[in-house]
């Protein structure tokens, strides 16, 4: 730090020193400028005449009161002031003290508004410029008149363009903090969004394939003495449903990895095309399931298939883990105008029995958070005489920001 730039850091620390010394340099000028007689045959003359008692006083008097400008500026205007309209009134006006009222003025308008600083200059011009040149000795239009004039309005201009230039400072400042303040926010809600993307996609992969290995492996041990073979048919099933929860474990987790991994997954993400394959693992599990579905080569945004399959896989999965052993399900996929409609049903327990039990839920808030990302609706709830009901509708054509959701499959 340079010696001027530390004097201006340790005058900023301590205002108070600052406008003492302020007042005493003006104290100084004011003495200076009483000795001097600018109407005497040389240019300067310093011994012809010397202040009066009174004037002394009052340039004493208004340079104290210049040291608590800051604290109370219009107090100390006022004050400057008064003790200027006096002198210019009883002394011989050369003007001194009214150095101490212009400095006075520039600290008003420099610490107020722009209507304060207009009505506190007008005002101080206005007094200090009329007691001189109606009630002073000097003719009206004498130039010592004419420079009070002047530098009142100086002063006034001053002060104004050192608080607009504050003021724009501060500005600055404000914005470059709020839009500070907005990248963090930015940045807090896409990791609360991407943790949460993250739980979504984690749940959609693994739970499905975990519920059927854990009906499987019921099977196999409730069947393991009794019959064999199909003990070892229900370990295979185990078999493909880890090794499936396995790879789409790791197409997940790889999205984690830095970008640009040789090793990161490049399977597409699932789609409505694999329907026939999703169900086949429910009914190899043991559970019933009808498809419906006329339009079975139309073809769908990838965003759109990949929402529509994890519906229908989620809510499988829901039947297989809480309808019951002997519930059938029916699923539907139906082109309906701009839209496709999704449909799980199941004819499980009753509604007016035991409902899932608490602390579940991850799977059908996924769904809804799918389903809302691309703009469309999602109804679930029991039937009338037991089962559960899961309805989906997905406009077909989404919005550009929503057809290629930052999910894990649509990266990999």
């Amino acid at each position: 730090m340079t010696p001027l730039a530390r004097a201006r850091h340790q005058l900023k620390a301590h205002p108070l020193a600052l406008d003492a010394s302020l007042a005493a340099g003006v104290l100084l000028c004011m003495l200076a400028g009483s000795f001097v007689d600018p109407h005497g045959e040389q240019s300067v003359s310093w011994s012809i005449r010397s202040p009066d008692p009174l004037s002394l006083l009052l340039m004493t008097f208004s340079a104290v009161a210049l040291v608590f400008r800051r604290s109370a500026s219009m107090t100390v205007l006022a004050l400057t002031g008064a003790a200027s309209v006096v002198e210019s009134v009883t002394g011989d006006p050369r003007a001194p003290v009214a150095m101490s009222a212009v400095v006075a003025l520039f600290t008003v308008a420099a610490a107020t508004d722009r209507p304060t600083t207009v009505r506190a200059g007008l005002l101080t011009m206005t007094v200090l410029t009329g007691a001189a040149m109606l009630a002073g000795p000097l003719p009206w239009y004498a130039q010592e008149n004419l420079g009070i004039l002047a530098w009142t309005g100086i002063g006034a201009t001053a002060g104004d363009a050192v608080r607009s230039r504050r003021a724009a400072v501060q500005a600055i400042r404000d914005r470059a903090e709020r839009a500070e303040r907005t990248r963090e926010e930015e940045a807090r809600r896409r990791v609360a969004e991407e943790r949460l993307r993250i739980a979504r996609d984690l749940h959609d992969v693994v739970a499905h394939h975990i519920a059927l290995v854990n009906v499987q492996a019921g099977v196999a041990a409730h069947v393991m003495d009794k019959r064999p073979d199909q003990a070892k048919e229900a370990l295979a099933h185990v078999r493909e449903a880890s090794r499936s929860a396995l790879n789409e474990l790791r197409a997940t987790v790889g999205l984690l990895r830095q970008s640009g991994d040789p090793e990161a997954p490049t399977e597409p993400a699932p789609g409505l095309d694999r329907l026939d394959e999703l169900v086949g693992t429910f009914r190899s599990a043991g559970l019933q399931v009808e498809v419906a579905r006329p339009d079975h080569g139309a073809e769908l945004p990838a965003a759109v298939g990949l929402a529509a399959y994890r519906v229908v896989q989620e809510a499988l999965t829901n039947i297989q883990k809480h309808a019951g052993p002997a519930a059938k399900a029916e699923v539907s996929v139906v082109r309906v105008g701009p839209n496709i409609e999704v449909t799980v049903l199941d004819d499980g327990r009753p509604a007016d029995e035991e409902s899932p039990p608490a602390g579940g839920g991850h799977g059908l808030l996924g769904m809804r958070e799918r389903v809302t990302a691309l703009r469309g609706t999602l109804t679930t709830g029991p039937r009338h005489g037991g089962g559960f009901r899961v309805h989906a509708i997905l406009p077909v054509r989404t919005r550009a920001r929503t057809a290629a959701p930052r999910t894990a499959e649509d990266l990999v």
